[in-house]
């Protein structure tokens, strides 16, 4: 008995731990969701819905800031993915300097958000920005944007920023997959007269399925918690036009609607569960089916 129970001994610190700081605060963040809990009170008194009321009331910002991010999520996902790929395939073959090209294609994965966003909002700075010059210098003044303060432009400057920063990142994930497709598959493939698009499309696409899956189960959980990129370029801005969810909840917290907050949380929380369950079933069966 006690050697079928030896294993435990090596995670029981882990998983007590896990309970104490993950799961047990958990539970207590989707009973608060369901209190007044606020900072003007030191009672706390269980309301039932009315927070989620509150949230989904067209009076309200909360919808707004829910699609957003939705929108954040779906765009993120499909662009990081398809140039992700597109750089990947590249930088699988034998080219000069190959190495060299994945580290700095890689890197702006690892450069803090700080330092990403003190760097772009030198580069869409409407007078001196990097981009708004190089239109001037080419007679395309008319094309120059307030890209960061512009209500039409400003969510679609983030999600190019973000792309820009984990397309590398996204990338690493793919060349794996595609440095484990034996080459054999190709080589018949070439035999049977097979060109790039056939490879690419009946050999390599279904092949990195699996790697498709963890790059978009990541993006999905990494989209809809996104918050640093945001915070640090516009605090939501301008008015609400890059309001996400969690930059809702910040500001609830910050206001000390704790209750409002949680709530949030807790339909951000079913949305990513609902999301996530759906993706790796569909993306599963096309598996299965290869």
């Amino acid at each position: 008995m006690s050697k079928r129970l030896y294993p435990f001994y090596f995670i029981s610190i882990a998983l007590a731990l896990y309970v104490v700081f993950a799961v047990i605060p958990s539970f207590m963040g989707i009973y608060l969701s369901f209190t007044d809990w606020n900072s003007y009170s030191r009672d706390i008194r269980f309301i039932g819905l009315e927070n989620f009321r509150t949230i989904f009331s067209s009076e309200e910002n909360y919808l707004h800031g829910i699609r957003n991010t939705s929108v954040f999520t779906v765009s993120t996902i499909i662009l990081k993915n398809v140039i992700g790929l597109m750089l990947a395939l590249l930088l699988n073959k034998g080219i000069r300097l190959r190495s060299m090209h994945r580290a700095v294609i890689f890197l702006p994965a690892i450069i803090p958000m700080l330092v990403v966003g003190i760097i772009f909002k030198s580069i869409y700075h409407p007078e001196y920005g990097i981009i708004n010059e190089f239109l001037r210098t080419i007679g395309l003044s008319q094309w120059t944007r307030h890209w960061l303060t512009d209500i039409q432009w400003a969510f679609k400057s983030i999600i190019a920023v973000d792309v820009w920063k984990g397309a590398g990142y996204i990338m690493v994930i793919l060349l794996a997959g595609l440095q484990a497709i034996p080459g054999t598959f190709y080589e018949s493939a070439e035999i049977d007269g097979a060109g790039a698009w056939k490879k690419l499309r009946h050999i390599t696409i279904p092949l990195l399925m699996p790697a498709l899956t963890v790059t978009t189960v990541l993006n999905l959980v990494y989209g809809l918690k996104i918050f640093d990129t945001i915070f640090v370029l516009t605090n939501g801005g301008p008015g609400y036009a890059t309001e996400v969810v969690y930059t809702l909840v910040f500001r609830q917290f910050t206001l000390g609607s704790y209750g409002v907050g949680t709530a949030l949380i807790t339909v951000l929380f079913i949305i990513m569960t609902i999301l996530g369950y759906f993706v790796v079933r569909l993306m599963s069966r096309e598996e299965q089916s290869i």
